[in-house]
């Protein structure tokens, strides 16, 4: 699973959630507070056989925006599950990403640890990844 918001506290919070909440063996999580470099070692891991089974980004970002990087990582691996998680992405860009369907999930900012499992948790059960 990948996690991507150019905020170290929310990645520190999220990475503190997820890994309460998420009790899947053998999967890892990788954080990053840039966009570019997130991509990057997404298209590393592509390269290296894994397979990542989650985006979760913050739209606005400095270097490139949610939507973006969603996009560039769903040319690459079209099963990824990406969830876009923010405070300032309207309607609009959020409608056109499900409507491409390219988005599984939005978690508006500030979220509650409900917020979270209810969209990541199904997410990983469609993916039949938990035992």
């Amino acid at each position: 699973m990948i996690v991507v918001d150019d905020d170290p506290f929310i990645i520190q919070m999220l990475g503190f959630q997820l890994k309460k909440l998420v009790h899947i063996p053998d999967l890892s999580f990788e954080y990053f507070t840039n966009p570019d470099e997130a991509y990057e070692h997404f298209v590393q891991m592509n390269e290296n056989g894994i397979t990542p089974v989650m985006l979760i980004t913050d739209y606005q970002m400095p270097e490139m925006n949610g939507a973006d990087l969603i996009r560039k990582c769903k040319e690459k691996q079209n099963n990824l599950s990406c969830v876009l998680l923010t405070g300032y992405a309207n309607a609009i860009q959020v409608d056109d990403l499900v409507n491409d369907e390219l988005l599984e999930g939005f978690i508006s900012k500030p979220w509650s640890e409900e917020d979270l499992t209810g969209t990541i948790l199904p997410i990983l059960e469609r993916k039949n990844l938990f035992i």
